[in-house]
């Protein structure tokens, strides 16, 4: 059986942060993060509430990875504040903030109240970054600080009501933050199209997604201001999103979250310098005999124009296509090439494997796999075989 959700209203093209003047609103909370504060982002939304007299309160304590504590400290804030609707600005760590916010609002007062009486505020997510997609799916990623590990959450509950992509809040993004979120979108389709939970439905935006990222992520990387091309990342994020929303992902992402939690790498990073292995291990390429597991990263090299007849050929192409945009975007080849601590990353290994073994992304990756599976992905990462 197949099933597709897009329960998000979606909002694009350069300066549509202005659709923040028809909300027929009296109360809203902000949720950022200082950086949007300093660059002056937050006040391009607060001045269009100002304009339209709309009452704000800003909570702008998120953090790079959020963690149980921020996410405690923003729920008492709208608890307390009692808005409307709530706007999220930011990249990725801010809006997944802001749904945990939203979730465990939600789930306090089903502990206390009929849920008859509880109401959803609105919730409104405006990326300022091109990679996460977080704007159009129901999951969130919180960082337990105590242990460690990446908590992914899912629910429709925090699944945001509108999406506003405006390209021109990403202008300003730097190269190794575009990279980074870029390589994620590349990431997040990849593993969407491949997913066991793939479908023709999911497939027409990830596919769409494949070819806006191949295309632009580049020219957006070393110019920032190529507005086409920063759009076209933006909808290629959105895309990617909404098709494993509904496809899944797989191990990319559960090994990218253990690494990220233990070692504090950004989770478009990580999944960079994952994805050629990954791919190597999920088509058999890596064992010599390319399995049914390789067809469909095959005909992601196809919409790459990879011209070749062999199925191997295909997806050997297609891995060192993604080795040169690392390269090109000085994204390192391995993990002991980012610099971590060899003692401390083999130490973390049987703990990682754990966690990305438990973790929800791997159950729709397209081969079962076993600790000791993982273990061994993330020894080829961290030296490069």
């Amino acid at each position: 059986m197949n099933k597709f959700v897009l329960d998000t209203d979606l909002i694009s093209g350069e300066g549509t942060i202005e659709y923040i003047r028809t909300l027929p609103l009296k109360k809203v909370c902000i949720v950022t993060d200082t950086m949007m504060v300093k660059l002056g982002i937050v006040d391009r939304v607060t001045g269009h509430l100002n304009a339209s007299r709309i009452e704000y309160k800003i909570f702008d304590r998120v953090e790079a990875n959020p963690s149980l504590e921020t996410v405690n400290l923003g729920l008492h804030h709208i608890i307390d504040y009692k808005p409307e609707a709530l706007i999220a600005i930011g990249g990725g760590s801010v809006i997944d903030a802001a749904k945990a916010i939203i979730y465990f609002c939600i789930k306090t007062k089903e502990s206390l109240l009929d849920k008859t009486h509880i109401t959803k505020p609105i919730f409104i997510a405006i990326p300022t970054t091109s990679g996460t997609g977080s704007e159009v799916t129901a999951i969130s990623v919180i960082t337990d600080s105590k242990t460690h590990t990446k908590i992914p959450l899912k629910d429709a509950l925090m699944l945001p009501d509108v999406a506003i992509l405006d390209s021109s809040l990403t202008l300003s993004v730097p190269k190794p933050i575009t990279a980074d979120t870029g390589m994620d979108v590349i990431t997040h389709a990849i593993e969407a199209y491949v997913a066991t939970g793939a479908n023709r439905f999911t497939n027409l935006f990830v596919e769409e997604a494949i070819k806006l990222a191949f295309n632009n992520l580049l020219k957006a990387y070393y110019n920032g201001n190529n507005k086409i091309a920063r759009q076209h990342m933006h909808d290629a994020s959105c895309m990617a999103g909404i098709g494993f929303n509904n496809a899944g992902l797989g191990i990319n992402h559960s090994l990218a979250h253990a690494i990220g939690g233990h070692f504090g790498v950004s989770h478009g990073r990580a999944n960079a310098i994952l994805l050629p292995y990954i791919i190597a291990f999920n088509s058999g390429l890596e064992d010599g005999l390319v399995h049914e597991f390789g067809k469909p990263y095959a005909q992601l090299a196809n919409l790459i124009r990879v011209e070749s007849e062999e199925m191997t050929v295909k997806i050997k192409s297609l891995i060192e296509v993604i080795k040169q945009f690392n390269k090109k975007m000085e994204i390192p080849e391995t993990f002991e090439a980012y610099g971590i601590d060899p003692e401390a990353y083999y130490k973390a290994i049987p703990e990682m494997a754990q966690s990305a073994f438990d973790d929800i992304c791997t159950t729709t990756n397209p081969r079962i796999v076993t600790l000791k599976v993982l273990e061994k992905r993330l020894e080829q990462a961290f030296r490069g075989r």
